[in-house]
């Protein structure tokens, strides 16, 4: 038997920029519906769903974290989401797995770049959602503002379902639209009363948009409305829930987070204007496909349906283990079970079912259609993964996330601790979708990539934390390559006579540029035997060989022909070893007197910035050698920079974007091509490589 109704149930993520107040409301939400006895903070580092040592030093939200109340007979699930930009992808997934999202909007600053970026998230997803307009306790908070911020960044029209008493020192309380009532906190209560005399004028204009906003979508209470008859109490609240759920227009609701004001009236404005599991399959139903034909599989969310599930978070935690927090789709899922997981082709053990309220466990016998909870020590499971019924299987999209954009080096601090950390990077990788941790055959670096600076620096602090290895984070070397501007024809001679048997091989080649990207050819002109078949692939060997090894700095040579005319051997001394080592030394020769130049890394960078910041933004673009290709204008006040830039330029633009936006900038970047490094610079670059040599032999 399921735990709740699945008409019962509403699983809501919380959305937007860093700093809004998410965490916060979440904690008066909690502390209103009794679920916690005393409202945390952030400062302190006492909230419920800010728990991670990292979250707390930082005052951030780092990672999605999972919470519930009951409310009026409803299970309402909530995710209180990462703002911060390093950080919004975790948002990305989480928002795959509810039904709507309450997007915080903050009434002093209005919405940011990263509210935006969310909230594209919830349109891919086709997700109802409502705006709380928080911070009205705070000096400049204007609600007004506010809700023309809202039209122009989310092109939708807001429709205030509640309006504040007040502002900055003097908020204290909201109007209730609907119900025409002055609601004020008392503790987690909320008392009514009449709606003050200087707010009443106000709250009728609001009223009178919201009744025709509701009218305009029915023809029936249209009709009624132009007949001069008055809406019911039940009929409004039916047109809210329906213009919500078809999203023609934005409930909003309003408060103040610190203050617990408006979160009594926020859950019930949850109830009413997002939707429950099944309302959502209507929106949008439960798709995916069988692993074992490819065909699309439907499901409902009933418990009388065939079990499934999507793992959409991972948690390594050092004493629970692996935790997998999942949402049921459909069926139900028991303590002490077998299930199948339809991604891994692999049989799974469930041992205890649990919710979370923050960190905190609570056990669970089953999970039924619609709710979320976590399971511990899956051994074959990662995010991502479907599970369910092995004789229905069923295999849900997986939500793709964005390419890391930063990449640094990392050194163990202690020798001998690389094998320790490439264990232990592997535990954190299970729970961040967005790492990444390569060695870089060239550079004989490994590198961890991530979303910004920021996230690298709390992956690095979480591997010292939890298991103990403390690395050095350095800037990775750029991938530079050699080429050559002009040909020439050289003579590679290798002779080696030392008593007994000599070495003997000679070659000669001529080379010539290849169009940027064109790679490497080897040519063989070889006539009349001046080498002998046997040896001319020891020639290519040995011209590939010394390629990879640079000939003027030491890296990887590239796009030229190398054409071997002539030669000559000894019937004795000549060898394949011989041979090879003459077409090193005739590649490096060649490179040196045809005109060799460094090649670097161009990157492809799409960089969204506020109007006001585009001229400040293109001109720090333009002092990092970039080449602006367009500016396109996108939804918000926002400009689309498409820019190509150097690699060494972007190492750190991340940060450098985040201070010149007031952090609404945001980027994207991917490898282009190779281009000519600059005189001036490829001087610098190969003294430095010289300097390192010497200091080194």
């Amino acid at each position: 038997m399921a735990n709740f109704e699945v008409s019962k149930i509403r699983n809501v993520a919380f959305i937007a920029h860093g700093g809004a107040g998410k965490t916060s409301l979440v904690e008066a939400m909690l502390y209103t519906a009794g679920m916690i006895d005393r409202i945390g903070n952030i400062q302190d580092g006492t909230t419920t769903t800010d728990f991670e040592p990292e979250e707390i030093n930082r005052h951030i939200s780092i990672t999605s974290s999972l919470a519930f109340c009951d409310w009026n007979g409803h299970r309402i699930n909530l995710i209180d989401t990462p703002g911060f930009i390093n950080f919004i992808e975790d948002a990305k997934g989480c928002l795959r797995v509810v039904d709507g999202a309450v997007v915080l909007v903050s009434a002093i600053s209005g919405v940011k770049a990263e509210t935006e970026k969310v909230w594209k998230y919830a349109c891919e997803y086709e997700m109802p959602r409502l705006v709380f307009i928080n911070k009205m306790d705070k000096e400049t908070a204007n609600f007004e503002k506010a809700l023309g911020e809202i039209q122009s960044s989310f092109e939708t029209e807001p429709v205030a379902l509640q309006i504040p008493i007040g502002a900055g020192d003097a908020f204290s309380g909201v109007i209730d639209i609907v119900k025409m009532k002055a609601c004020r906190m008392n503790g987690r209560k909320v008392t009514e009363e009449d709606i003050p005399l200087e707010l009443k004028d106000e709250a009728e204009k609001y009223r009178k948009k919201l009744i025709e906003k509701i009218a305009e979508s029915d023809d029936a209470l249209l009709e009624k409305y132009l007949e001069g008859g008055e809406l019911t109490e039940s009929e409004i609240y039916r047109g809210i829930k329906e213009g919500s759920l078809t999203r023609k227009y934005i409930p909003v609701a309003c408060g103040s987070s610190t203050k617990n004001i408006g979160a009594s009236n926020l859950l019930d404005t949850i109830l009413l204007c997002l939707p429950s599991p099944a309302e959502m399959t209507v929106i949008s139903p439960i798709r995916g496909k069988n692993p074992k034909d490819g065909k699309e599989v439907l499901r409902q969310p009933l418990e009388t349906e065939p079990a499934s599930a999507y793992v959409f978070k991972t948690i390594a935690d050092p004493y629970a283990g692996k935790l997998s927090l999942f949402r049921v789709y459909s069926g139900t899922f028991k303590a002490d079970s077998t299930i199948y997981n339809a991604s891994e082709d692999t049989k799974e053990r469930i041992g205890q079912l649990f919710y979370l309220l923050g960190k905190k466990q609570t056990p669970a016998q089953s999970l039924g259609a619609g709710e979320i909870g976590v399971v511990a020590k899956l051994k074959s499971t990662n995010t991502g993964d479907t599970l369910s019924d092995e004789a229905h299987p069923i295999v849900f999209e997986k939500v793709k996330f964005a390419d890391p954009i930063i990449s640094y080096a990392m050194a163990p601090k202690n020798k001998g601790d690389e094998e320790k950390i490439s264990t232990s990077l592997h535990r954190v990788l299970e729970e961040d979708p967005t790492l990444r941790f390569t060695r870089d055959e060239e550079t004989k670096e490994m590198l961890i990539s991530g979303m910004g600076q920021v996230h690298i620096e709390v992956t690095l602090e979480r591997l010292k934390r939890r298991f103990g290895v403390e690395i050095d984070m350095k800037t990775p070397k750029i991938p530079y390559r050699e080429t050559i501007k002009s040909s020439t024809r050289v003579q590679g001679r290798y002779k080696k006579q030392s008593g007994g048997k000599g070495q003997y091989g000679d070659c000669h080649i001529i080379v010539d540029p290849l169009p940027r990207g064109a790679g490497f050819e080897f040519v063989d002109r070889i006539v009349g035997g001046s080498i002998p078949r046997q040896y001319i692939p020891a020639v290519e060997k040995g011209v590939i060989d010394a390629m990879h090894e640079g000939a003027i700095a030491g890296y990887p040579i590239v796009d030229l022909r190398v054409t071997l005319v002539d030669g000559s051997y000894h019937t004795v001394d000549s060898s394949e070893m011989a041979f090879k080592i003459a077409g090193s030394m005739a590649i490096k020769k060649a490179v040196q007197e045809a005109k060799p130049i460094l090649l670097e890394p161009v990157m492809k960078a799409e960089v969204i910035t506020p109007d006001e910041t585009l001229g400040t933004v293109i001109g720090d673009l333009n002092s990092k050698r970039g080449k602006v290709q367009g500016v396109e204008p996108q939804a918000g006040g926002n400009q689309k920079i498409v820019v190509l830039t150097p690699m060494s330029e972007m190492l750190t633009y991340a940060n450098q974007l985040h201070s010149l936006t007031s952090g609404r900038g945001l980027y994207s970047m991917e490898f282009s091509h190779y281009e000519e490094v600059p005189a001036h610079l490829s001087q610098k670059i190969i003294e430095h490589v010289a300097e390192k040599q010497t200091k080194n032999a």
